[in-house]
Protein backbone atom coordinates (compact mmCIF):
# COMPACT_ATOMS: atom_id res chain seq x y z
CA UNK A 1 0.00 0.00 0.00
CA UNK A 2 2.88 2.35 0.75
CA UNK A 3 4.48 3.99 -2.27
CA UNK A 4 8.23 4.29 -2.85
CA UNK A 5 9.56 7.56 -1.55
CA UNK A 6 6.46 8.27 0.52
CA UNK A 7 7.23 10.47 3.50
CA UNK A 8 6.75 9.33 7.07
CA UNK A 9 3.29 9.98 8.51
CA UNK A 10 3.58 12.15 11.58
CA UNK A 11 0.56 12.41 13.84
CA UNK A 12 -3.19 12.02 13.53
CA UNK A 13 -3.77 14.57 10.76
CA UNK A 14 -1.31 12.80 8.46
CA UNK A 15 -2.92 9.45 9.19
CA UNK A 16 -6.43 10.73 8.49
CA UNK A 17 -5.32 12.34 5.24
CA UNK A 18 -3.51 9.16 4.21
CA UNK A 19 -6.66 7.05 4.44
CA UNK A 20 -8.80 9.80 2.92
CA UNK A 21 -6.62 9.53 -0.21
CA UNK A 22 -6.22 5.74 -0.14
CA UNK A 23 -6.28 4.13 -3.59
CA UNK A 24 -5.86 0.49 -2.55
CA UNK A 25 -9.08 -1.59 -2.47
CA UNK A 26 -9.65 -2.83 1.09
CA UNK A 27 -12.45 -5.27 1.93
CA UNK A 28 -14.17 -6.46 5.07
CA UNK A 29 -15.59 -9.89 4.27
CA UNK A 30 -18.10 -11.37 6.71
CA UNK A 31 -21.70 -12.39 7.25
CA UNK A 32 -22.63 -8.71 7.81
CA UNK A 33 -20.76 -5.43 8.04
CA UNK A 34 -21.80 -4.76 11.63
CA UNK A 35 -18.38 -5.13 13.26
CA UNK A 36 -16.79 -2.42 11.11
CA UNK A 37 -19.86 -0.31 10.54
CA UNK A 38 -18.90 3.15 9.29
CA UNK A 39 -15.23 2.49 8.52
CA UNK A 40 -16.02 3.04 4.83
CA UNK A 41 -16.60 6.71 5.67
CA UNK A 42 -13.03 7.02 6.95
CA UNK A 43 -11.18 4.96 4.36
CA UNK A 44 -11.51 5.63 0.66
CA UNK A 45 -11.98 2.46 -1.44
CA UNK A 46 -13.15 0.44 1.59
CA UNK A 47 -15.93 -2.01 0.71
CA UNK A 48 -17.94 -4.67 2.55
CA UNK A 49 -18.58 -8.08 1.00
CA UNK A 50 -21.37 -9.78 2.95
CA UNK A 51 -23.52 -12.88 2.89
CA UNK A 52 -26.58 -11.23 4.43
CA UNK A 53 -28.09 -8.10 2.91
CA UNK A 54 -29.08 -6.15 5.99
CA UNK A 55 -29.96 -3.05 3.93
CA UNK A 56 -32.06 -4.39 1.04
CA UNK A 57 -29.45 -3.24 -1.48
CA UNK A 58 -29.36 0.36 -0.23
CA UNK A 59 -25.90 0.50 1.38
CA UNK A 60 -23.59 2.08 -1.24
CA UNK A 61 -20.43 0.28 -0.11
CA UNK A 62 -21.83 -3.19 0.60
CA UNK A 63 -21.78 -5.94 -2.01
CA UNK A 64 -23.96 -9.02 -1.48
CA UNK A 65 -23.79 -11.73 -4.16
CA UNK A 66 -26.80 -13.68 -5.38
CA UNK A 67 -27.56 -16.77 -3.26
CA UNK A 68 -25.83 -19.89 -4.50
CA UNK A 69 -25.58 -23.55 -3.51
CA UNK A 70 -23.25 -24.37 -0.64
CA UNK A 71 -22.72 -26.93 2.11
CA UNK A 72 -24.41 -26.18 5.42
CA UNK A 73 -22.55 -23.43 7.24
CA UNK A 74 -21.11 -24.33 10.62
CA UNK A 75 -19.13 -21.15 11.26
CA UNK A 76 -18.43 -17.64 10.02
CA UNK A 77 -15.28 -19.07 8.44
CA UNK A 78 -17.52 -21.27 6.29
CA UNK A 79 -19.46 -18.19 5.17
CA UNK A 80 -16.28 -16.33 4.25
CA UNK A 81 -14.89 -19.32 2.37
CA UNK A 82 -18.14 -19.56 0.42
CA UNK A 83 -17.97 -15.85 -0.45
CA UNK A 84 -14.36 -16.12 -1.62
CA UNK A 85 -15.38 -18.85 -4.07
CA UNK A 86 -18.48 -17.09 -5.37
CA UNK A 87 -18.10 -16.02 -9.00
CA UNK A 88 -19.88 -12.71 -8.44
CA UNK A 89 -17.54 -11.87 -5.55
CA UNK A 90 -14.44 -12.79 -7.54
CA UNK A 91 -15.68 -10.75 -10.51
CA UNK A 92 -16.38 -7.78 -8.22
CA UNK A 93 -12.86 -7.90 -6.78
CA UNK A 94 -11.28 -8.31 -10.21
CA UNK A 95 -13.27 -5.46 -11.73
CA UNK A 96 -12.15 -3.03 -9.03
CA UNK A 97 -8.53 -4.03 -9.66
CA UNK A 98 -5.54 -2.98 -7.61
CA UNK A 99 -3.47 -4.98 -5.13
CA UNK A 100 -6.41 -5.53 -2.84
CA UNK A 101 -6.38 -6.23 0.90
CA UNK A 102 -8.87 -8.20 2.96
CA UNK A 103 -9.97 -8.10 6.58
CA UNK A 104 -12.27 -10.52 8.39
CA UNK A 105 -14.03 -11.11 11.67
CA UNK A 106 -13.15 -14.81 11.51
CA UNK A 107 -10.97 -16.75 9.09
CA UNK A 108 -8.93 -19.95 8.87
CA UNK A 109 -6.14 -21.39 6.74
CA UNK A 110 -8.61 -22.10 3.92
CA UNK A 111 -9.73 -18.48 3.96
CA UNK A 112 -6.11 -17.35 3.68
CA UNK A 113 -5.56 -19.64 0.68
CA UNK A 114 -8.73 -18.47 -1.05
CA UNK A 115 -7.84 -14.81 -0.44
CA UNK A 116 -4.44 -15.35 -2.03
CA UNK A 117 -6.09 -17.03 -5.02
CA UNK A 118 -8.31 -13.96 -5.38
CA UNK A 119 -5.21 -11.74 -5.40
CA UNK A 120 -5.77 -10.37 -1.91
CA UNK A 121 -3.42 -9.97 1.03
CA UNK A 122 -4.96 -10.66 4.45
CA UNK A 123 -4.37 -7.75 6.81
CA UNK A 124 -4.42 -9.70 10.06
CA UNK A 125 -1.91 -11.96 11.80
CA UNK A 126 -1.92 -15.54 10.53
CA UNK A 127 -4.94 -17.69 11.34
CA UNK A 128 -2.66 -20.22 13.05
CA UNK A 129 -1.43 -17.58 15.51
CA UNK A 130 -4.91 -16.19 16.10
CA UNK A 131 -6.22 -19.67 16.87
CA UNK A 132 -3.39 -20.31 19.33
CA UNK A 133 -4.06 -17.01 21.13
CA UNK A 134 -7.83 -17.54 21.08
CA UNK A 135 -7.37 -20.51 23.41
CA UNK A 136 -8.79 -19.42 26.79
CA UNK A 137 -6.13 -21.48 28.54
CA UNK A 138 -3.37 -19.70 26.62
CA UNK A 139 -4.94 -16.35 27.57
CA UNK A 140 -4.30 -17.14 31.23
CA UNK A 141 -0.65 -17.90 30.52
CA UNK A 142 -0.11 -14.76 28.42
CA UNK A 143 -1.77 -12.70 31.14
CA UNK A 144 0.51 -14.22 33.77
CA UNK A 145 3.58 -13.27 31.70
CA UNK A 146 2.25 -9.72 31.26
CA UNK A 147 1.32 -9.28 34.92
CA UNK A 148 -2.41 -9.30 34.12
CA UNK A 149 -4.00 -11.67 36.67
CA UNK A 150 -6.96 -13.99 36.06
CA UNK A 151 -9.56 -15.00 38.64
CA UNK A 152 -7.93 -17.59 40.97
CA UNK A 153 -7.91 -20.75 38.91
CA UNK A 154 -6.30 -24.06 38.05
CA UNK A 155 -5.76 -25.47 34.57
CA UNK A 156 -6.32 -29.21 34.24
CA UNK A 157 -7.71 -31.97 32.09
CA UNK A 158 -10.73 -33.51 33.77
CA UNK A 159 -12.27 -36.97 33.57
CA UNK A 160 -14.60 -36.97 36.57
CA UNK A 161 -16.36 -34.83 39.17
CA UNK A 162 -14.09 -36.24 41.89
CA UNK A 163 -11.00 -35.21 39.95
CA UNK A 164 -12.38 -31.70 39.49
CA UNK A 165 -12.98 -31.38 43.23
CA UNK A 166 -9.49 -32.66 44.02
CA UNK A 167 -7.60 -30.19 41.81
CA UNK A 168 -9.81 -27.23 42.74
CA UNK A 169 -10.18 -27.72 46.50
CA UNK A 170 -8.59 -24.32 47.23
CA UNK A 171 -11.14 -22.50 45.06
CA UNK A 172 -14.23 -23.21 47.12
CA UNK A 173 -17.46 -25.11 46.39
CA UNK A 174 -18.86 -22.84 43.67
CA UNK A 175 -16.85 -23.00 40.44
CA UNK A 176 -16.92 -21.72 36.88
CA UNK A 177 -15.41 -23.95 34.18
CA UNK A 178 -14.40 -22.85 30.71
CA UNK A 179 -13.24 -24.95 27.81
CA UNK A 180 -10.49 -23.63 25.55
CA UNK A 181 -12.50 -22.48 22.55
CA UNK A 182 -15.93 -21.12 21.74
CA UNK A 183 -18.40 -18.41 22.59
CA UNK A 184 -18.43 -17.95 26.36
CA UNK A 185 -22.22 -18.19 26.45
CA UNK A 186 -21.93 -21.80 25.27
CA UNK A 187 -18.62 -22.95 26.78
CA UNK A 188 -18.87 -21.56 30.31
CA UNK A 189 -20.31 -23.89 32.95
CA UNK A 190 -21.38 -23.08 36.51
CA UNK A 191 -20.70 -26.04 38.80
CA UNK A 192 -21.80 -26.17 42.44
CA UNK A 193 -22.60 -29.83 42.83
CA UNK A 194 -22.46 -33.19 41.12
CA UNK A 195 -25.81 -32.64 39.38
CA UNK A 196 -24.34 -29.58 37.63
CA UNK A 197 -21.33 -31.65 36.59
CA UNK A 198 -23.48 -34.45 35.17
CA UNK A 199 -25.47 -31.93 33.12
CA UNK A 200 -22.32 -30.60 31.41
CA UNK A 201 -19.83 -33.48 31.67
CA UNK A 202 -20.07 -34.39 27.97
CA UNK A 203 -19.04 -30.82 27.08
CA UNK A 204 -16.08 -30.81 29.50
CA UNK A 205 -14.49 -34.26 29.47
CA UNK A 206 -12.24 -34.84 26.49
CA UNK A 207 -11.84 -31.14 25.71
CA UNK A 208 -8.22 -30.98 26.86
CA UNK A 209 -7.17 -28.52 29.53
CA UNK A 210 -10.04 -26.71 31.19
CA UNK A 211 -9.93 -23.45 33.12
CA UNK A 212 -11.43 -24.02 36.59
CA UNK A 213 -12.14 -20.73 38.36
CA UNK A 214 -13.34 -19.62 41.73
CA UNK A 215 -16.84 -18.26 41.25
CA UNK A 216 -17.10 -14.58 42.08
CA UNK A 217 -19.95 -12.13 41.99
CA UNK A 218 -18.80 -9.85 39.24
CA UNK A 219 -19.57 -7.19 36.72
CA UNK A 220 -18.24 -7.78 33.24
CA UNK A 221 -16.43 -5.15 31.22
CA UNK A 222 -14.85 -5.01 27.79
CA UNK A 223 -12.03 -2.97 26.32
CA UNK A 224 -10.55 -2.90 22.82
CA UNK A 225 -7.02 -2.02 21.81
CA UNK A 226 -4.57 -2.18 18.93
CA UNK A 227 -0.94 -3.13 19.30
CA UNK A 228 1.36 -1.41 16.79
CA UNK A 229 5.07 -0.88 16.32
CA UNK A 230 4.60 2.47 18.10
CA UNK A 231 2.95 0.81 21.10
CA UNK A 232 -0.49 -0.34 22.21
CA UNK A 233 -3.40 2.07 21.69
CA UNK A 234 -6.17 1.52 24.24
CA UNK A 235 -9.86 2.36 23.93
CA UNK A 236 -12.33 3.05 26.76
CA UNK A 237 -13.69 0.50 29.23
CA UNK A 238 -17.24 -0.55 28.31
CA UNK A 239 -19.91 -2.29 30.32
CA UNK A 240 -21.09 -5.67 29.04
CA UNK A 241 -24.75 -6.56 28.76
CA UNK A 242 -24.79 -10.27 29.57
CA UNK A 243 -27.33 -13.03 30.00
CA UNK A 244 -30.61 -11.07 30.21
CA UNK A 245 -33.53 -13.33 29.35
CA UNK A 246 -35.13 -10.54 27.32
CA UNK A 247 -32.19 -10.72 24.89
CA UNK A 248 -30.56 -14.16 24.93
CA UNK A 249 -31.43 -17.71 25.98
CA UNK A 250 -27.84 -18.33 27.09
CA UNK A 251 -26.81 -17.81 30.68
CA UNK A 252 -23.61 -15.77 30.51
CA UNK A 253 -24.20 -15.02 26.83
CA UNK A 254 -23.02 -11.64 25.54
CA UNK A 255 -25.91 -9.41 24.46
CA UNK A 256 -24.47 -5.91 24.03
CA UNK A 257 -22.47 -3.08 25.55
CA UNK A 258 -22.66 0.42 26.92
CA UNK A 259 -20.03 3.11 26.59
CA UNK A 260 -20.26 6.19 28.80
CA UNK A 261 -17.83 8.34 30.73
CA UNK A 262 -18.75 7.30 34.28
CA UNK A 263 -19.31 3.60 33.68
CA UNK A 264 -16.56 2.82 36.18
CA UNK A 265 -14.57 4.63 38.83
CA UNK A 266 -11.45 6.51 37.68
CA UNK A 267 -9.36 3.93 39.55
CA UNK A 268 -10.91 1.00 37.65
CA UNK A 269 -10.64 2.81 34.32
CA UNK A 270 -6.97 3.53 34.90
CA UNK A 271 -6.32 -0.03 36.03
CA UNK A 272 -8.06 -1.49 32.97
CA UNK A 273 -6.06 0.77 30.64
CA UNK A 274 -2.78 -0.20 32.31
CA UNK A 275 -3.55 -3.94 32.23
CA UNK A 276 -4.67 -3.75 28.60
CA UNK A 277 -1.52 -1.88 27.60
CA UNK A 278 0.61 -4.51 29.34
CA UNK A 279 -1.29 -7.34 27.68
CA UNK A 280 -0.95 -5.66 24.29
CA UNK A 281 2.79 -5.32 24.69
CA UNK A 282 3.00 -9.01 25.61
CA UNK A 283 0.93 -9.89 22.54
CA UNK A 284 3.47 -8.02 20.45
CA UNK A 285 6.21 -10.11 22.05
CA UNK A 286 4.21 -13.23 21.11
CA UNK A 287 4.25 -12.09 17.46
CA UNK A 288 0.72 -10.69 17.32
CA UNK A 289 -0.08 -7.20 16.07
CA UNK A 290 -3.25 -5.28 15.37
CA UNK A 291 -6.72 -5.18 16.85
CA UNK A 292 -7.79 -7.16 19.94
CA UNK A 293 -10.32 -7.11 22.77
CA UNK A 294 -10.11 -8.10 26.44
CA UNK A 295 -12.95 -8.98 28.80
CA UNK A 296 -12.44 -8.08 32.45
CA UNK A 297 -14.30 -9.33 35.51
CA UNK A 298 -14.72 -6.88 38.38
CA UNK A 299 -15.36 -8.51 41.75
CA UNK A 300 -18.33 -6.71 43.30
CA UNK A 301 -17.28 -7.70 46.82
CA UNK A 302 -13.60 -6.73 46.68
CA UNK A 303 -13.35 -4.37 43.71
CA UNK A 304 -10.52 -6.48 42.25
CA UNK A 305 -10.17 -6.59 38.47
CA UNK A 306 -9.43 -9.89 36.77
CA UNK A 307 -8.68 -10.88 33.20
CA UNK A 308 -11.55 -12.75 31.55
CA UNK A 309 -11.00 -13.49 27.87
CA UNK A 310 -8.95 -12.41 24.88
CA UNK A 311 -10.48 -11.98 21.44
CA UNK A 312 -7.64 -11.51 18.91
CA UNK A 313 -9.86 -9.77 16.36
CA UNK A 314 -12.49 -7.13 15.89
CA UNK A 315 -15.58 -8.02 17.91
CA UNK A 316 -19.22 -7.20 18.48
CA UNK A 317 -18.08 -4.27 20.62
CA UNK A 318 -15.97 -2.76 17.84
CA UNK A 319 -18.81 -0.64 16.50
CA UNK A 320 -18.98 1.05 19.91
CA UNK A 321 -15.25 1.72 20.14
CA UNK A 322 -14.98 3.03 16.59
CA UNK A 323 -17.88 5.48 16.91
CA UNK A 324 -17.25 7.13 20.27
CA UNK A 325 -16.49 10.86 20.46
CA UNK A 326 -12.73 10.30 20.81
CA UNK A 327 -12.73 8.27 17.59
CA UNK A 328 -14.33 11.10 15.67
CA UNK A 329 -11.97 13.64 17.22
CA UNK A 330 -8.89 11.59 16.26
CA UNK A 331 -9.48 8.41 14.25
CA UNK A 332 -11.31 5.10 14.78
CA UNK A 333 -9.19 2.47 16.51
CA UNK A 334 -9.44 0.23 13.45
CA UNK A 335 -7.57 2.80 11.36
CA UNK A 336 -4.49 2.10 13.45
CA UNK A 337 -4.90 -1.59 12.66
CA UNK A 338 -4.95 -0.79 8.94
CA UNK A 339 -1.99 1.52 9.43
CA UNK A 340 0.03 -1.23 11.09
CA UNK A 341 -0.45 -3.53 8.11
CA UNK A 342 -0.01 -0.88 5.41
CA UNK A 343 3.82 -0.90 5.52
CA UNK A 344 3.80 2.88 5.57
CA UNK A 345 6.32 4.56 7.86
CA UNK A 346 4.64 6.45 10.70
CA UNK A 347 5.37 7.93 14.09
CA UNK A 348 2.77 8.31 16.78
CA UNK A 349 2.79 9.54 20.38
CA UNK A 350 0.86 6.59 21.80
CA UNK A 351 1.12 7.80 25.39
CA UNK A 352 -0.44 11.17 24.51
CA UNK A 353 -3.15 9.47 22.45
CA UNK A 354 -4.01 7.07 25.26
CA UNK A 355 -4.16 9.94 27.75
CA UNK A 356 -6.48 11.87 25.45
CA UNK A 357 -8.77 8.89 24.92
CA UNK A 358 -8.94 8.36 28.68
CA UNK A 359 -10.37 11.85 29.23
CA UNK A 360 -14.08 11.47 30.17
CA UNK A 361 -14.88 14.51 28.02
CA UNK A 362 -13.91 12.46 24.97
CA UNK A 363 -16.41 9.67 25.73
CA UNK A 364 -20.07 10.07 24.83
CA UNK A 365 -22.88 7.75 25.82
CA UNK A 366 -24.03 4.92 23.52
CA UNK A 367 -25.57 1.47 24.03
CA UNK A 368 -26.24 -1.52 21.83
CA UNK A 369 -28.41 -4.60 22.27
CA UNK A 370 -28.02 -7.86 20.39
CA UNK A 371 -31.51 -9.31 20.19
CA UNK A 372 -31.89 -13.09 19.81
CA UNK A 373 -34.94 -15.28 19.57
CA UNK A 374 -35.24 -16.51 23.14
CA UNK A 375 -38.15 -18.96 22.97
CA UNK A 376 -37.68 -22.69 22.41
CA UNK A 377 -39.74 -22.61 19.23
CA UNK A 378 -39.06 -22.95 15.52
CA UNK A 379 -40.88 -21.04 12.79
CA UNK A 380 -40.19 -19.05 9.64
CA UNK A 381 -40.03 -15.26 9.57
CA UNK A 382 -42.74 -13.80 7.35
CA UNK A 383 -42.14 -10.11 8.10
CA UNK A 384 -39.09 -8.40 9.61
CA UNK A 385 -38.31 -4.77 10.42
CA UNK A 386 -36.02 -3.12 7.91
CA UNK A 387 -32.72 -1.58 8.94
CA UNK A 388 -32.91 2.10 9.74
CA UNK A 389 -33.98 4.63 12.35
CA UNK A 390 -36.84 3.89 14.72
CA UNK A 391 -38.50 6.33 17.10
CA UNK A 392 -40.44 5.89 20.35
CA UNK A 393 -43.77 7.71 20.26
CA UNK A 394 -45.61 9.20 23.23
CA UNK A 395 -47.36 5.89 23.91
CA UNK A 396 -44.13 3.93 24.18
CA UNK A 397 -44.41 2.25 20.78
CA UNK A 398 -41.36 1.92 18.54
CA UNK A 399 -42.11 3.01 14.99
CA UNK A 400 -40.04 2.98 11.80
CA UNK A 401 -38.93 6.56 11.07
CA UNK A 402 -36.59 6.48 8.06
CA UNK A 403 -33.96 4.43 6.30
CA UNK A 404 -30.30 4.91 7.21
CA UNK A 405 -27.23 2.73 7.30
CA UNK A 406 -25.27 4.67 9.91
CA UNK A 407 -25.83 4.67 13.66
CA UNK A 408 -24.63 8.29 13.93
CA UNK A 409 -27.98 9.24 12.40
CA UNK A 410 -29.57 8.62 15.81
CA UNK A 411 -30.34 12.11 17.11
CA UNK A 412 -31.72 11.49 20.60
CA UNK A 413 -32.53 8.82 23.17
CA UNK A 414 -36.01 8.56 21.63
CA UNK A 415 -34.42 7.14 18.49
CA UNK A 416 -32.54 3.92 17.78
CA UNK A 417 -30.71 2.44 14.82
CA UNK A 418 -31.75 -1.12 14.04
CA UNK A 419 -29.57 -3.42 11.95
CA UNK A 420 -31.63 -6.36 10.76
CA UNK A 421 -29.85 -9.73 10.73
CA UNK A 422 -32.65 -12.27 10.21
CA UNK A 423 -35.18 -11.48 7.50
CA UNK A 424 -38.21 -12.92 5.72
CA UNK A 425 -37.74 -16.59 4.85
CA UNK A 426 -35.15 -17.24 7.58
CA UNK A 427 -35.73 -19.81 10.31
CA UNK A 428 -36.39 -18.29 13.72
CA UNK A 429 -35.44 -20.53 16.60
CA UNK A 430 -33.79 -20.41 19.99
CA UNK A 431 -30.57 -18.41 19.79
CA UNK A 432 -31.16 -16.92 16.34
CA UNK A 433 -29.69 -13.41 15.95
CA UNK A 434 -32.63 -11.20 14.97
CA UNK A 435 -30.79 -7.89 14.90
CA UNK A 436 -28.83 -5.20 16.72
CA UNK A 437 -30.37 -2.08 18.24
CA UNK A 438 -28.12 0.93 18.88
CA UNK A 439 -29.13 4.10 20.71
CA UNK A 440 -27.71 7.04 22.61
CA UNK A 441 -27.54 6.94 26.40
CA UNK A 442 -27.69 4.07 28.85
CA UNK A 443 -29.83 0.95 28.69
CA UNK A 444 -28.97 -0.36 32.16
CA UNK A 445 -29.65 0.99 35.63
CA UNK A 446 -26.98 1.92 38.16
CA UNK A 447 -27.36 -1.63 39.47
CA UNK A 448 -26.66 -3.00 35.98
CA UNK A 449 -30.11 -4.31 35.20
CA UNK A 450 -32.00 -3.49 31.99
CA UNK A 451 -33.81 -0.19 32.43
CA UNK A 452 -37.39 0.53 31.34
CA UNK A 453 -36.30 2.16 28.08
CA UNK A 454 -34.31 -0.93 27.14
CA UNK A 455 -37.27 -3.20 27.80
CA UNK A 456 -39.55 -0.93 25.77
CA UNK A 457 -37.10 -0.92 22.84
CA UNK A 458 -36.72 -4.71 22.92
CA UNK A 459 -40.47 -5.31 23.00
CA UNK A 460 -40.93 -2.65 20.33
CA UNK A 461 -38.59 -4.23 17.80
CA UNK A 462 -39.87 -7.74 18.49
CA UNK A 463 -43.41 -6.57 17.59
CA UNK A 464 -42.17 -5.87 14.06
CA UNK A 465 -41.26 -9.54 13.52
CA UNK A 466 -44.06 -11.75 12.22
CA UNK A 467 -43.63 -15.48 11.70
CA UNK A 468 -45.55 -18.42 10.30
CA UNK A 469 -45.49 -22.08 11.15
CA UNK A 470 -43.45 -24.39 8.95
CA UNK A 471 -44.97 -26.77 6.47
CA UNK A 472 -43.94 -30.41 6.88
CA UNK A 473 -41.66 -30.25 3.83
CA UNK A 474 -39.82 -27.28 5.39
CA UNK A 475 -39.31 -28.88 8.78
CA UNK A 476 -37.54 -32.05 7.64
CA UNK A 477 -34.65 -31.84 7.64
CA UNK A 478 -34.13 -28.51 9.41
CA UNK A 479 -30.87 -26.88 8.20
CA UNK A 480 -28.15 -26.82 10.83
CA UNK A 481 -27.46 -23.12 10.38
CA UNK A 482 -29.18 -20.18 8.76
CA UNK A 483 -28.45 -16.43 8.77
CA UNK A 484 -28.89 -15.37 12.35
CA UNK A 485 -28.94 -18.94 13.67
CA UNK A 486 -25.50 -18.72 15.25
CA UNK A 487 -23.29 -16.07 16.75
CA UNK A 488 -22.48 -13.73 13.87
CA UNK A 489 -20.71 -11.16 15.97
Amino acid sequence: MARAGQRKLSGISDIRRYFHRNKTPIYFISATNFNLLGIDQWVRNFKYICYIDCYDGRHPNTFVPSPGPHPEFESIEDINNYLLQHKEVLDFIKKRGGRSKSTFLMFDATTEKLARSAGMQVWFPKAKLRTALDNKIETVRIGDKAGVPSVPNVLAELSSYEEMRKVSKKLGPDLVLQTAFGDSGHTTFFISGESDWKRHADEIVGQGEVKIMKRIKCRQAAIEACTTKAGTIVGPLMTEIVGFKELTPYKGGWAGNEIFADAFTPKLRDQARDLTFRFGEQLRAEGYRGYFELDFLIDEDTGEMWLGELNPRVTGASSMTNHAAFAHADAPLFLFHLLEFSNVDFELDVEALNDRWADPDNVDGWSQLVIKHTRDTVDIIAEAPESGIYRLDGRGRLNYERFDYHRRAVESEDEAFFLRISGPGDYRYEGADLGILVTRGRLMTKNFRLNDRAKTLIKGIRRHFKARQMFAREAAPLPTLQPGAFKLL
